[in-house]
């Protein structure tokens, strides 16, 4: 992994603090910003789920096994089985439901 020097200005206190915590400050915020960047991708996948693209929908209404079959075949080859899975529908504002 190549590394980026990044220049970040903090209140004392909570430099004062995070010395108290942790020997390696760029340890330290390396875990924190990790951490932060992940709780905004879990939130975001949230919200797309909450509120999904009008394409995911349309999948949605026409069935993933239909959506399966309308593929090209050299798409769809080992994509799915559609005899495995439960039939679900998006229901707004409620999301994915059992058919």
């Amino acid at each position: 992994m190549s590394l980026a020097r990044v220049t970040v200005t903090l209140p004392e206190e909570i430099v004062a603090e995070m010395d108290r915590s942790a020997a390696n400050r760029s340890g330290f915020v390396l875990e924190a910003v990790t951490r932060e960047l992940a709780r905004r991708r879990r939130a975001a996948l949230r919200a797309s789920l909450s509120a999904p693209h009008p394409e995911s929908l349309t999948i949605a209404e026409a069935g993933v096994g239909e959506w399966g079959r309308s593929l090209p075949p050299e798409d769809a080859e080992g994509l799915l089985d559609p005899s495995r899975g439960r039939g679900v529908r998006w229901v707004e504002g409620k999301g994915w439901k059992e058919r």
